[in-house]
């Protein structure tokens, strides 16, 4: 017997907006209780440039959540009170590792009713951190976009979340499309599965000229030194100074240390989606198809428990119907224009992630660089008496790669993501054509000799002296050197 092919309404899912809520993002809590948490969230950006947020949280009461009643409220809650607790650990000289009972004690009933981890995620950064400028005009539209809390106040923290929001906007309509695709091949519907994935395609490449906009009105040296401090979690941050992770104190006294990780594109369900619904496999880092090893990689599943709990088991549910990869193998050669609009989906989403390694390079590897010069260059007593935080830290050891949070390999996994996109194409052509190499191109000095490391395809995405070790792009993902795939999209 076949599973059922999901209904979007049973996981609130819209289909207009996908991920996003279907209706609006509340600009406040309607209950004059919760004006507490408001006045904070109004002047969050100033408590935190004058290092006085901690003083007004520990003074806050425990407020209750009894005057939560709709979805749009509790969603409301804990996109602040996560802004809060982020704000809480990293908005000082350096990092505390103790959330107290006024920010942990509402936080933890609010992510049990709402089945997310009490940290600040892609949900509450994002999907649920947004409002329309105009509202006759659409929220695909990044022009027509504003953020509900931030913690700097900057046009650029804005903007990068704004970017995201505007993919899952304009990216919402292909998962019922996708879903009547998976319906039609269960009915040898050929034509209609080709109509489908023909403007999957399309989509896709508009979601990546979006993407292609982040540099417009984010800094990369912002981002790197104020923006992205904020961003992480508590996984893998003892050298940034939490080696414990953090403790969400209740009151109750019998809580221990915890550690997550922070909000992350790789907790896009609509990105998981994509990989879903064409039968791309992600494979741990360094593993090739051709590896005898049958490691389990967990990645994808430690991703979705920073989902909304709907939106984890909608990509669970659909990975039982997905067949759209072998109705489309079942009939290479026989349906010409089924095989080039499924491999045409898989160039658009392979060339997607062309451009977020062209990001990450620019708002991680680099600044990380020049992050390190900057260190040389200070004396001991300077570098002894820096703030300590994610921006700060890196570790000192022998790698010789950017790394994520938990050690993977930055860039190398990204590129693997990237090229495990391009492995199911049914036509040869296809297949060659994403398993092209990029030419590297020299850096004009006559007198440079040719590049010890040639085997790194993509080496001229970093710089040629020593690799830096560093944190993934919002120092929030997390995997050992034994697990990986997927990654930032």
């Amino acid at each position: 017997m076949k599973h059922p092919i999901p209904v979007l309404a049973d996981y609130g899912i819209s289909p207009q907006n996908g991920f996003l809520p279907s209706v609006l993002p509340l600009t406040r809590l309607p209950d004059p209780y919760y004006n507490k948490w408001e006045a904070i969230a109004s002047n969050l950006q100033s408590l935190v440039l004058s290092k006085r947020l901690r003083g007004v949280v520990d003074r806050l009461p425990v407020l209750s959540t009894v005057g939560l009643e709709h979805d749009a409220e509790w969603r409301r809650a804990y996109s602040l009170l996560t802004f809060f607790a982020h704000a809480y650990i990293w908005g000082g000289d350096t990092p505390c590792d103790r959330v107290p009972p006024s920010i942990s004690a509402p936080l933890l009933k609010i992510c049990e009713h709402l089945e997310i981890p009490p940290v600040s995620t892609y949900a509450a950064s994002v999907l649920w951190n947004f409002k329309p400028l105009f509202m006759d005009e659409a929220i695909d539209d990044l022009d027509n976009l504003a953020t509900l809390v931030t913690f700097t106040g900057s046009l650029d923290e804005s903007w990068f979340y704004l970017v995201s929001v505007a993919i899952e906007a304009r990216g919402g309509p292909i998962i019922p499309l996708m879903l009547a695709a998976v319906q039609a091949a269960r009915d040898a519907d050929s034509a209609t599965v080709t109509r489908c994935l023909t403007g999957f395609a399309e989509r896709l490449d508009d979601l990546g000229e979006l993407l292609r906009r982040m540099h417009e009105n984010c800094d990369p040296g912002f981002f790197y030194r104020r923006i992205r401090t904020f961003l992480a979690g508590s996984k893998n941050m003892a050298e940034a100074g939490l080696p414990q992770g953090v403790i969400y104190d209740d009151g109750t006294g019998a809580v221990d240390y915890v550690q997550h990780s922070g909000p992350s594109n790789a907790q896009s369900s609509l990105i998981q989606f994509f990989d879903i619904i064409l039968g791309i496999e992600h494979r741990p880092t360094g593993e090739t198809a051709a590896s005898e090893t049958t490691r389990k990689h967990n990645f994808l599943a430690d991703m979705r428990r920073y989902m909304p709990g709907p939106h984890a088991r909608f990509l669970h549910d659909v990975a039982l119907v997905a067949n759209i990869r072998g109705f489309v193998e079942a009939r290479r050669g026989a349906d010409k224009a089924l095989s080039i609009a499924y491999d045409a989906c898989l160039a658009m989403l392979r060339a997607f992630r062309d451009i977020h390694i062209a990001i990450v390079t620019r708002y991680i590897v680099l600044p990380s660089r020049a992050n390190r010069a900057r260190s040389r260059s200070r004396s001991p007593e300077a570098v002894r008496n820096r703030q300590q935080n994610l921006a700060t830290a890196s570790r000192q050891g022998e790698q010789k790669n950017v790394k994520g949070t938990g050690g993977t390999s930055l860039i190398p996994f990204l590129k693997q993501a990237r090229d495990e996109t391009g492995e199911p194409a049914v036509e040869d052509w296809a297949r060659r054509f994403m398993s092209r190499q990029t030419k590297v191109s020299g850096q004009n000095d006559f007198f440079l000799g040719k590049a010890e490391n040639e085997e790194d395809d993509d080496a001229h995405l970093l710089p040629r002296e020593e690799r830096v070790v560093e944190h993934g792009l919002a120092g929030t993902w997390s995997m050992d050197e034994d697990v990986g795939g997927l990654c930032h999209y």
